[in-house]
């Protein structure tokens, strides 16, 4: 199962202030907001609008509480600098123990028990899937809900749809197709479960600002009154039931991920070491069932947008692993590109860049962000970082506990929204930072050298 709190260094202190002292080198720019209460998902929205310097653009996170008001998923507006125009003061300064200007909340949704996963629809991204210890996944359309006041005692909001099918609670493992408006799974009762929101997305098309239950929008649409892991129960929502059920793993199943070029083709991870890759056209059984993808169990699997062959997992074996999914035979021990050792605790995230194939980001317990490019496994050391793990060239050490969840910005590709849980070091809230590294340290190292020879006759001028 899925630990929390372990893992944590001895010198979180000291290597917090090392890293803040490195912001305005390593940066182009960070915000950081403190959060009152945890957040266990973060996901980038909509672009709202752009101006010269900077431009706006849609948040989603989850706010978990302890029962003294109601859980929340937070829609927020954040307004994000553009590159190259905050100056290394503006960086450096900041107050962790403050709320950021960048970030302001839009709009509150109380939720039915905890938001352990957020998860956006490419399709239309203001509609919004969500986990909760639960058996269903919710789905919410972020602008016809109303805004609530998080209070004791207030009545959850109403999710636009309820998609069952698990016999246990699914509470991590929750994923949107990026060709389809298909919804993938993944629980405790060791199955992945496949909807299709499809008739629900046109509703919503051809009846602006409202999800209303579609009376005919198919045959297996019917209206819920429960959410589990709350005991305030939804009045009207329209539920619809699975598409698919696929038997496999034997234990919880911790993480799914479509294939980015085709919504039949999908894979899983789960506590039972297995990584499981799965075509709705062949039926409910794997096509390959990788046994011991690691040695521990699996958290998290993404699979590469721009080489539909390559897959990361990360693990409780503390290690990131690539695989391609043409050498992958079903049983017996799975054998990786690569197996990534960056972090000393269990690995929670893993996901590719949107902007490079060969670039992914892992985030662990041990409180770290680690950026890697397999590209440079193998080759000569980067002069920048001559003394990291093959492929690793860069590490986020803004948290002070473990990071929970992170997420690429794909329209600005190098810019970065990561949330801890800093419940085991402060005793409550979280920490939500939004980051750009400099491109000096991910662009090629003779290209950065070449700009930087055109300024040499000027820095040598400076006193």
């Amino acid at each position: 199962m899925r630990e929390r709190g372990k893992g944590k260094e001895t010198s979180v202190d000291e290597r917090y202030t090392q890293w803040k002292s490195l912001v305005p080198i390593l940066y182009d720019w960070l915000a950081n907001h403190n959060l009152v209460w945890p957040s266990l998902s973060c996901r980038w929205g909509p672009k709202l609008d752009e101006a010269t310097y900077k431009s706006r653009q849609r948040l989603y996170l989850s706010e978990q509480t302890d029962g003294s008001v109601p859980n929340t998923l937070v829609i927020a507006n954040c307004e994000i600098v553009k590159p190259r125009v905050a100056a290394a003061e503006h960086i450096s300064q900041f107050n962790e123990e403050a709320r950021s200007p960048f970030v302001k909340k839009y709009k509150t949704i109380i939720h039915p028990g905890e938001v352990n996963r957020i998860r956006e629809l490419p399709q239309n991204s203001k509609i919004i899937a969500t986990h909760t210890d639960s058996p269903d996944v919710l789905i919410w359309d972020v602008d016809a809900q109303p805004n609530r006041h998080a209070v004791l005692g207030a009545m959850s909001s109403h999710p636009d749809l309820l998609l069952t099918g698990h016999q246990d609670n699914a509470e991590f493992a929750l994923a949107m197709c990026p060709t389809e408006p298909f919804v993938l799974s993944g629980g405790k009762d060791k199955t992945v479960v496949l909807w299709s929101i499809h008739d629900h997305v046109s509703t919503l098309a051809s009846e602006p600002g409202s999800m209303k239950p579609p009376g005919s929008s198919g045959p297996n649409i019917k209206h819920a009154s429960r959410v589990g892991g709350s005991n305030q129960k939804p009045a009207d929502s329209p539920s619809i039931q699975a598409r698919g059920v696929y038997h496999g793993h034997s234990d919880t199943v911790e993480d799914v991920q479509f294939c980015p070029s085709s919504a039949q083709e999908f894979c899983s991870v789960g506590d039972d070491s297995c990584l499981m890759l799965w075509d709705s056209r062949t039926g409910s059984d794997p096509v390959v069932k990788v046994e011991k993808a690691h040695d521990a169990d699996l958290h998290c699997v993404d699979w590469n947008h721009h080489d539909v062959n390559f897959i990361l997992t990360g693990s409780a074996d503390n290690t990131v692993r690539m695989f391609d999914r043409r050498n992958l035979t079903s049983g017996g021990i799975g054998a990786p590109i690569h197996k990534f050792e960056g972090h000393n605790a269990a690995v929670l995230c893993v996901q590719w860049s949107p902007d490079k194939s060969s670039v992914f980001g892992s985030s662990a317990e041990d409180g770290i962000i680690n950026i890697w490019d397999h590209e440079k496994v193998g080759k000569q050391r980067d002069s920048r970082l001559p003394n990291a793990p093959p492929g690793l060239f860069f590490k986020h050490g803004g948290h002070r506990d473990k990071v929970v969840d992170f997420h690429w910005n794909t329209y600005d590709p190098w810019t970065i929204v990561s949330v801890s849980d800093d419940c085991e070091s402060t005793g409550g809230g979280g920490t939500l930072q939004i980051w750009r590294i400099i491109d000096l340290i991910h662009r090629p190292e003779e290209e950065v050298l070449e700009e930087l020879d055109k300024f040499k006759s000027h820095i040598l001028k400076c006193p």
